[in-house]
């Protein structure tokens, strides 16, 4: 979540006149994340997120999350729903942007979890898995393995290279090492793409919601839960592993959805592929940020060195036991 698109009161207020959900009384910007325009939204009857989908979101792909979502829902999962106006319509516009209204769930997001919210949050990983075994709407991932490569490029050899001495040389040797051994006839599902703490939601050490689906895709499950991984298992900067989380979050997702042999030989893959996705995507971020969104920018060091930690078989064999 971010804000690019700036909002006042009365935008907020004639788009609210559209809903039966009370007069705004509260607006404040969500400066977290990174890929849409984010609000809180306080009226005389509820909570609400507003989201303005920024360059980066298709709109066409916004009728995907809303199915996935409502699938999720249906199934029991704690997931945000799409909030329709009096006309059943979930989809509007502000500012020249695609919007939404959507549920507020209680909750927080941890900056430090402990063992038993990891435990949940793979728990929750796996059930919503579970859940989505028979979801057929597909998207491709848009910033999967094929993009890779491109990606790096566009960030440009001086741009990374300001960023750390030697970073694209890295880079593009990752690129062929991952594009050389990437599975290719593992199962495919509705995936989250993108669940860091930050994404998840928590009452004590339950999970409370998963939010923030717009990175969500059809790709392999193992990616899922290396990403998942990988945002939960370290501290912050990356530099130091936390053994005690990853047995607890691969335990709790293993109860609600098996890790079968073949996803587990290629998650060792996924953990590298997981980490340079977000390395390469927070370099471009960190190089491309406009000056005056109101975005936090995050170190895309904190992913090199989870990445060279994933690079040491010795690592992963203690992972996988």
């Amino acid at each position: 979540m971010a804000v690019y698109t700036h909002l006042g009161p009365e935008q907020v207020s004639l788009f609210l006149s559209q809903y039966d959900v009370g007069d705004l009384i509260a607006l404040k910007g969500i400066a977290e994340g990174v890929e849409n325009s984010n609000y809180y939204l306080e009226t005389t009857k509820n909570r609400f997120i507003l989201t303005l989908y920024e360059n980066r979101v298709d709109p066409a792909d916004l009728p995907f999350f809303y199915a996935l979502l409502k699938h999720l829902h249906e199934a029991g999962c704690k997931v945000p729903r799409f909030i329709a106006d009096r006309d059943g319509r979930w989809l509007q516009e502000i500012a020249g942007r695609p919007a939404c209204l959507i549920e507020f769930l209680h909750g927080v997001s941890v900056t430090q979890p402990n063992r038993l919210q990891a435990e949940a949050t793979g728990a929750a990983l796996g059930q919503m898995h579970a859940a989505l075994a028979d979801f057929q709407p597909q998207r491709p991932n848009s910033l999967g393995i094929s993009v890779w490569r491109s990606l790096a490029r566009q960030c440009t050899t001086s741009g990374l290279e300001n960023i750390y001495q030697g970073l694209a040389q890295r880079i593009e040797a990752e690129c062929d090492f991952l594009e050389l051994h990437w599975p290719k006839d593992l199962p495919m599902g509705a995936i989250h793409a993108d669940l860091f703490p930050d994404n998840v939601l928590m009452l004590g050490n339950q999970v409370t919601g998963l939010i923030d689906f717009y990175f969500a895709c059809t790709d392999f499950c193992g990616f899922d839960l290396a990403v998942t991984h990988s945002a939960w298992c370290f501290a912050p900067d990356g530099s130091t592993f936390h053994p005690d989380l990853s047995a607890a979050l691969l335990a709790g997702y293993n109860r609600h959805f098996a890790i079968d042999v073949p996803t587990r030989d290629a998650l060792p893959l996924f953990l590298r592929g997981a980490c340079l996705r977000f390395l390469l995507t927070r370099c471009y971020d960190w190089i491309n940020t406009p000056a005056n969104a109101l975005v936090t920018r995050k170190d895309p060091l904190a992913f090199l060195r989870r990445l060279d930690f994933y690079s040491d078989k010795d690592n992963i064999s203690a992972i996988l036991g």
